[in-house]
């Protein structure tokens, strides 16, 4: 990281500012060579200085220039920000005179990488900032504030204190056993404490699905036969005619999908083909996508036709559903009923021809995930699938130290899982780290963050 980066940090197109940010050691110099105004490099930090950028003697725009010194600045390198005029010619040229007298373009999240690398902030400060910027409901930007200010980086590191404490307890009295007044840990003393360890795990990861649930929204898949009104609802709720409609079965052949905000939170649904035999090689790719959605999806809405007895299909795809959030809908209640509601225990009819029933199902969607509650719930806990799928891990690892304390195996044996709960619990942090993950999950920001 000894050289200097530079990236456009606004959308490019037409607009009244458009700001380039240049982070490194020369960064100041750098810009000051291409500056017509006061000498740069005698101002102080965080200060903004009114000038123009030139090219050779050409004046090219007139500008702000802030300059932000190391160490507080957001890299911790020396920072600064051009405020140029907005306009894609104008915020290019700028950056090309930046490229042309020492800088190298910025990769996708390098400055944000720089911030981590640097110590600035760890990896869920990280992760927040790029589902600050991704947010698409009031929640979930609440909730990426949190992991911004530190909260849910206080709640890990917390978990790592107590295993650490833990870790320290046991190599004492392995490595100094002589020394009486330390307390000695028996297998009984490391099973109370580990309980108590694997209970806050458990409550922290209960309570981030729901906030993953409020970043990523909610997957709804809309499964039933062809024609039973699938697409209809699908455009009933987005509002919008973004599925096709027609009298022939089959017309949908491949997943549309659409989101809607419901109360505050996102639902991300999707309209799939009609599930049938068929001879149609497209169709069959189609109806396979239908039945793999239902073990993917957080919700299956299964919708059957009222004017329709059931089939072999329905009772199959029934069957798989009997582990699975779903709900069961009625379709076209407005015409004579042929189907036997008396199978089902629970059910909406609904007519989306006649907009009949639609709310009553947004109502029983908020119910099954008690988003009304999770709107209001503790938004400190963790979002990302990364971060989660490592806390299972770490919460693996101690019940597996719980296991072989059961199995009377020896302290030092039981130590190893303690070792790989707290370096997984690190890793969510970005104490430990593989260079591939960070490469990875920086390539991910926009270029210019």
């Amino acid at each position: 990281m000894e050289d200097t980066i530079a990236a456009i940090s606004t959308s490019l197109g037409v607009g009244a500012i458009s700001i380039i940010r240049v982070s490194g050691k020369d960064s100041i110099e750098i810009v000051n060579s291409i500056f017509k105004g006061a000498n740069l490099c005698k101002k102080e930090s965080h200060t903004i200085t009114y000038g123009h950028i030139i090219d050779n003697e050409k004046i090219i725009d007139e500008v702000l220039v802030s300059i932000m010194k190391s160490p507080k600045t957001f890299t911790t390198e020396d920072v600064v920000e051009i405020n140029c005029h907005g306009g894609i010619a104008t915020t290019n040229k700028i950056l090309e005179l930046l490229l042309l007298n020492g800088c190298r373009l910025a990769d996708p999240g390098e400055f944000t990488k720089r911030a981590f690398l640097n110590g600035r902030i760890d990896l869920i400060e990280a992760e927040g900032i790029m589902n600050v910027i991704n947010a698409k409901s009031e929640a979930s930007r609440e909730l990426a504030l949190n992991q911004l200010n530190g909260s849910t980086s206080n709640m890990i590191k917390s978990l790592r204190q107590d295993i650490l404490e833990l870790l320290a307890n046991i190599e004492v009295n392995i490595d100094y056993p002589e020394y009486e007044d330390i307390e000695q840990v028996t297998n009984e003393i490391l099973n109370s404490k580990i309980d108590k360890i694997i209970k806050k795990m458990e409550t922290i990861i209960y309570k981030s699905e729901s906030n993953k649930l409020i970043k990523e929204g909610i997957d709804v898949s809309i499964i039933g036969r062809p024609n039973v009104g699938k697409s209809s609802l699908l455009n009933c709720l987005l509002e919008e005619e973004k599925a096709i409609v027609t009298d022939i079965e089959g017309t949908t052949r491949d997943i549309v999908e659409g989101k809607i905000n419901l109360n505050g939170l996102i639902l991300n649904i999707i309209d799939t083909a009609g599930i049938r035999q068929t001879e149609d090689t497209v169709e069959k790719i189609g109806v396979q996508k239908s039945l793999d959605l239902i073990e993917k999806s957080d919700l299956v809405i299964y919708m059957l036709n009222n004017n329709e007895p059931l089939i072999d299909e329905d009772y199959n795809i029934l069957n798989s559903l009997k582990n699975k959030n779903h709900i069961i809908i009625i379709n076209k209640c407005d015409l004579d009923s042929k189907i036997q509601k008396d199978l089902f225990d629970k059910y909406i009819e609904i007519s989306v021809k006649n907009n009949i029933g639609i709310e009553e199902l947004k109502n029983k969607i908020l119910d099954i995930f008690n988003l009304g509650k999770i709107e209001t719930a503790d938004l400190s806990y963790l979002s990302d699938a990364r971060s989660i799928a490592l806390l299972k891990n770490a919460l693996k690892s101690l019940i597996s130290s719980k296991k072989g304390i059961q199995n009377n195996y020896p302290v030092d044996m039981v130590e190893i899982d303690i070792k790989e709960c707290w370096n997984l619990l690190g890793e969510i942090i970005g104490e430990t780290y593989h260079e591939e993950l960070i490469n990875q999950l920086f390539s991910q920001f926009c270029l210019g963050k």
